[in-house]
């Protein structure tokens, strides 16, 4: 079960226990929204019973994003072990794809831009760093292992194993070891 090894993302991070980390963390509660309407959204349930629960999961997606500030919408594709580090400002678009154990900050922007055939949203590999505020737009790639700094404006293809930063985000840095990035 997917939402079970976000949980143990979670427990890593905070040595805590899962009772303790399902009260306190808004990014499991986002997840666990996510997670329960995303297995609906791609069931092979028949349309009949599928439409009126999809409908109480935008309902929940709703209330989740006014309780948390987090738009994980049921229709993204999302890996195993997202963690979410602080809660607030976090919006992803509903056709974004995000690998496994890959980490988001606050602030985050992952959504849709460009126009023609630049237009179109971000495939995020696995093992990704997005930092605080970063913004992550178009038809575009984010390599695995690599680091998206605080505050930038990723409109480009990211190579895999790089820190990139800045408005527009640039490559800084190729990460020697792929182990130690989350």
């Amino acid at each position: 079960m997917r939402f079970k090894k976000d949980i143990q993302r979670y427990k890593q991070y905070s040595n805590r226990g899962v009772i303790i980390l399902l009260l306190t963390q808004q990014g499991l509660w986002a997840l666990f929204v996510y997670r329960l309407f995303n297995a609906v959204y791609t069931s092979k349930l028949p349309k009949i019973l599928k439409l009126p629960l999809l409908a109480l999961g935008v309902l929940n997606q709703k209330w989740i994003e006014i309780l948390t500030g987090i738009t994980l919408p049921y229709s993204a594709t999302i890996g195993d072990g997202l963690y979410i580090g602080h809660h607030s400002g976090i919006i992803i678009s509903s056709d974004a794809v995000i690998g496994n154990h890959c980490n988001i900050a606050q602030g985050v922007t992952i959504g849709v831009s460009g126009r023609g055939e630049r237009r179109g949203v971000p495939i995020v590999g696995d093992r990704v760093y997005i930092g605080a505020n970063a913004v992550l737009v178009g038809k575009i790639k984010v390599g695995s292992h690599s680091v998206i700094g605080a505050n930038s404006l990723v409109s480009g293809n990211v190579p895999e194993g790089v820190t990139v930063l800045g408005v527009p985000a640039k490559v800084v840095s190729q990460n020697d070891s792929k182990d130690y990035i989350l």
